[in-house]
This record gives C-alpha cells, structure tokens and sequence, in this order.
C-alpha cells in the first residue's frame, strides 16, 4: 500500500450519490463515513446496480434479490440514508458500455449531487486479491457518468423526462482503493458502522466461511487511523473536479 501521507476527504458539500455495483458494497467501510456526513446533515442517496441476486450460493437468485434488497435498507438507515435504488443490471454480468452510463448519469441528474461515491475499482485490493468484474465495470461507468450527466448532448432524451444536465458534482470518492490519496476519521461513528455490516445478516452467514464484522472494520480502520492520525479512518481515492466539469465540450 502507498504510504505516503492522507489529506483530508473533503468536507464542504451537502449532498451525495453513492453508486456500487452490490448490496454490502459500502458497507465495508464506506458506509461509516456516511455515517459520519450524515451525522452534519448532509444527504446522501444509495443506488445500487445490481440487487445482489446472484451473491448467495445456497439461495436462488430470486429468492435472494428481495432479500438484499432489505439488507441494504435497513443497513442504509443505520448511517442516516433514507434513500436506496437499484438499477436491476444482472448480478455477476455487468456490463461496462452505454446503457449502463445512461443509467447512472439520469441517476446523477435526478439527485444532482455535490459528490459521487463508489468502490474499488482496480484490478486489485490493497492485499493484492483480485477484484470482481462487477466492481471493475461500475466505477469506470461512474466516472464517466459524471462527465456525461454534464453533457446536453449525451442521452439527451433524459431531458424530455425532465433530467437537466448536472455538472455540480464536485468531487469523486473511491472507497477502498488499493492506493488511496484521502481519510476521513470516522471513530465516533465506528460501532454504527459495524451495525450497518451487521445488517447483511443473510449475505454474511451464506459466505460459507466465518466473517467476523466487527474484528474486520476495526482492524481496517485501525490501520488507516495510524497513518492518518486518529484510532480509527476510512480512506477514498479523491478526484477533485471543481470547475472542470462546467465546460464540458459538446463536440468529439
């Protein structure tokens, strides 16, 4: 992992759009420092792209959707968001391509969020496992979508259904990257959370191994924490897109 120092994610927004390709997604780790954002009153919005129907091997896919997609509610309240959508793309099958940014980009017009958040997105975590395609179509699709969101000219039917272009998004946090650039210190909001993992309670007893919520998001944080400075950090991969977004060309 890069060792070099963290800054500081952030802060001087209101709202956001958290867009991951699973149910749990966020919620190792990610969501504690939304936690934390919605404990200051910002508002921050969960879309999934996937209903996560094809993450457990003993339930069948459509047994399985319905029930993430509670887990997902009920863990998203635990951290302050009311707000939870999923796009319904095939679990395990993601594509990255047009249809896929059309969606997010309507998302991001809808919302017109201040921030974008997503996960990992690299051919790797910071220990060196391999990521899953799915993670490695969505965010590449995010990234894009906030520059399309932009763009009159890019799904412009969106905007015969009310959709205006966005460009206010301001920045661009990658959570969990194998090489972040950002922390956020989210020690008073550590055991929400654990809480909100804990929510995943079909998902996490179906992994077909023990999964201990609590030792894995205080060990993970503990670590970001001491480069960062406190007992317990989130980090994000940050792109600061501030004021390059509003001139976004019309043309190829």
């Amino acid at each position: 992992m890069n060792q070099t120092p963290l800054l500081p994610v952030p802060e001087d927004w209101n709202t956001a759009l958290a867009v991951v390709a699973h149910p749990d997604d966020l919620e190792y780790g990610g969501a504690t420092a939304v936690a934390r954002w919605t404990s200051q009153g910002k508002t921050v919005t969960y879309l999934m792209v996937t209903r996560g129907e094809a993450g457990l091997d003993a339930i069948a896919p459509d047994v399985a959707g319905p029930l993430r997609e509670e887990e997902q509610r009920q863990s998203a309240r635990v951290v302050g968001v009311e707000r939870v959508e999923f796009l319904a793309h095939p679990d395990g099958l993601i594509e990255y391509g047009v249809p896929l940014r059309r969606d997010i980009a309507g998302a991001i017009r809808q919302y017109r969020p201040d921030v974008v958040i997503t996960g990992n997105y690299h051919p790797t975590w910071s220990d060196g496992r391999l990521n899953s395609a799915d993670h490695r179509a969505v965010g590449p699709a995010v990234l894009d979508a906030v520059q399309d969101a932009g763009n009159r000219w890019v799904f412009p039917e969106q905007l015969q259904t009310g959709l205006q272009p966005w460009s206010g998004v301001h920045w661009i946090l990658v959570a969990s990257p194998p090489a972040p650039t950002h922390a956020v210190d989210v020690t008073p909001y550590i055991d929400l959370g654990v809480a909100s993992l804990e929510k995943h309670r079909i998902y996490l007893e179906n992994l077909g191994h023990d999964f201990d919520p609590r030792g894995f998001l205080t060990s993970q944080s503990a670590s970001i924490g001491k480069r960062f400075g406190c007992a317990y950090a989130v980090a994000f991969e940050v792109y600061d897109l501030r004021g390059a977004l509003g001139t976004v060309a019309v043309t190829d």
